[in-house]
């Protein structure tokens, strides 16, 4: 019985998989203070470096969208000179100075995009440097629990059901953790964009040349004077994501 129920869930499309975000509901539950998805508490537990369920960090990540800290289109500088200092970072023999610094960006970086895979990952990979495995477990579950919870957003194959992120960065961030390089991004609606691989992946049932986000959240409320227009992304393809057994 459980070898069938497994192949019956292996055979199922992965839209009818897919947690795809209910706006209504997670407003209602992340703003609700008797909620157990209530934003300020498990914004509080996530700073905390505290282990969260899959379902808190659905809530946590698409609740983010109804806070007043949610400024998407806002300046990070903090994430720039962290892209900055990943060029010239020296991978194979970090420095405990130069481990610290980027520690002191990611930080600054979260206060603006406390979700980013990038800044997250960065961590993972500085605190194991620096020999400090509590945080970088720790960091590496909210890592592992963002990366998925965008993924299991939709199957991003096509425009119906495209993978939902609160930041441009992420998408990116979310096909490099699956080792694919990317071009452009190209806007076909107000609220999807299309992101070409640069070589197609195969799959079972053909070839996906692409992947379609969500980022309908990004402009919701929309600042006086931006204009909807294709972001700068970034890549650090040298440091790939880190795998615990």
């Amino acid at each position: 019985m459980k070898r069938l129920l497994l192949l019956t869930l292996l055979l199922l499309p992965a839209t009818l998989l897919a947690k795809i975000p209910d706006e209504e509901d997670i407003k209602r539950k992340t703003m609700d203070s008797a909620s157990p998805y209530y934003f300020t508490t498990l914004m509080l537990r996530y700073n905390n470096l505290e282990q969260l369920t899959e379902e808190e960090y659905h809530y946590l990540y698409y609740g983010y969208a109804y806070q007043d800290s949610y400024k998407p289109t806002a300046t990070n500088n903090a994430a720039d000179q962290l892209y900055a200092s990943l060029m010239t970072l020296n991978v194979e023999n970090p420095d405990k100075e130069e481990m610290n610094h980027i520690i002191s960006l990611c930080n600054q970086s979260l206060m603006n995009d406390p979700f980013s895979p990038t800044a997250l990952n960065m961590l993972v990979f500085a605190y194991g440097a620096l020999g400090d495995k509590q945080k970088e477990e720790a960091y590496h579950r909210h890592h592992q629990g963002i990366l998925k919870t965008i993924k299991s957003s939709g199957d991003g194959r096509s425009d119906k059901y495209p993978l939902h992120i609160l930041m441009f960065s992420h998408a990116v961030d979310v096909l490099s953790s699956m080792g694919l390089s990317s071009k452009r991004p190209e806007i076909i609606s107000r609220s999807v964009q299309y992101i070409p691989l640069v070589e197609p992946m195969r799959v079972p049932d053909g070839k996906i040349k692409g992947y379609y986000f969500d980022y309908s959240r990004i402009y919701r409320r929309k600042p006086d004077g931006v204009k909807l227009e294709k972001k700068r992304t970034w890549q650090f393809n040298n440091l790939g994501v880190k795998q615990y057994n």
